[in-house]
């Protein structure tokens, strides 16, 4: 048995290329005392994944080249010398771009057997975490309030929409697509949804937000975060998670228009969701119960197979994808071929 690996060959200028990436294979790793052998179901692809392809100085260490690119994953036990672990046990990890990995069993969780196995790196896993820390510790949403988060219909903002709404505020959504903005009103119960690639940015979010904004959830960063500034109240709230339309840039671009955060009071809090693992707790504990019953919506795009990988990150640097990126590695148990 072998073990298909996805490494990183170089270090992208720009946006990614596939020959940044390279195929590699391995032995399948053989558990010892106390370990974990798993074969990987799913591989979450995310944005922060550009940052660690970088070698610039940033909160987590680049990976080397060479070395299996790091990613979330849901698993299945397929061998296990830890006696909180049987095989066929179904576990979340960050066991990267493969097929099997093998390690303690302190990294790694058993996930909810009565949700599908894709929420816990999904909506119930690290994007879910980070939407909830984001807004409900960072935010402190008030009812009544209005609440604008970009990236709208993805893994993140898709949540930060709804726990707004939970919490009885308007939620004001920032999107690329007619389709992505209707999903985030139609099908996520958004207030409002501006299409920043053919709105007027600003007028559209006067518009949307007659009251001003009070919490805005960045992810984005550029014009569309230099619009949002522009229509924020006394005392608003900036929980700054991601700025996704400057990760491929090769120089630093020009920034916003600050001034209205010092005329306005404003707080502004850059946050790294894998500083508040001491919050997953509450947050399965509020939003899985949602989820169950279907209060917390989610949508998935998942594709096929390890090898397509790299290309599915680069589509999410361009907007391709619609929902929570997901790579099915391997079928789930129950489900071979």
């Amino acid at each position: 048995m072998t073990n298909r690996q996805i490494t990183l060959k170089k270090r992208p200028v720009g946006m990614p290329t596939p020959d940044d990436f390279e195929m590699a294979t391995s032995p399948v790793p053989v558990p010892q005392d106390g370990q974990v052998l798993r074969r990987t179901l799913y591989l979450s692809l995310d944005p922060y994944m550009r940052g660690r392809m970088s070698d610039a100085r940033s909160y987590a260490p680049p990976v080397s080249l060479s070395a299996v690119m790091v990613g979330h994953t849901v698993s299945e036990v397929v061998e296990s010398r830890h006696p909180a672990f049987q095989p066929g046990d179904l576990v979340a990890g960050y066991d990267g771009w493969q097929e099997y990995a093998c390690s303690a069993g302190q990294d790694i969780r058993k996930i909810d057997p009565s949700l599908p196995p894709t929420t816990a790196i999904g909506v119930l896993g690290m994007p879910g975490l980070t939407a909830y820390v984001g807004l409900v510790d960072i935010g402190q949403p008030k009812p009544g309030e209005t609440v604008v988060v970009s990236a709208a219909s993805g893994a993140v903002g898709s949540i930060v929409g709804q726990l707004a709404k939970i919490r009885d505020c308007r939620a004001v959504g920032i999107a690329g697509s007619t389709e992505k903005c209707r999903y985030a009103i139609d099908g996520l119960g958004f207030d409002a949804c501006v299409n920043y690639k053919t709105d007027d940015l600003v007028a559209a979010l006067r518009a949307a937000c007659p009251a001003g904004i009070d919490v805005y959830f960045e992810n984005v960063g550029g014009a569309v975060l230099a619009a949002a500034l522009r229509l924020i109240n006394r005392g608003a709230r900036i929980p700054l998670c991601g700025m996704i339309s400057e990760y491929n840039a090769t120089n630093p671009p020009p920034g916003p228009n600050l001034r209205p955060i010092l005329a306005n009071r404003a707080t502004v809090r850059g946050f790294i969701v894998s500083d508040h693992a001491d919050r997953m707790g509450a947050f399965l504990q509020e939003c899985a119960p949602l989820v169950r019953d279907g209060r917390l919506r989610y949508r998935e795009d998942i594709v096929d197979g390890l090898e397509a990988a790299p290309r599915a990150l680069i589509g999410l640097f361009e907007g391709r994808n619609f929902g929570k990126l997901i790579v099915r590695v391997s079928p789930e148990p129950g489900h071979r071929p």
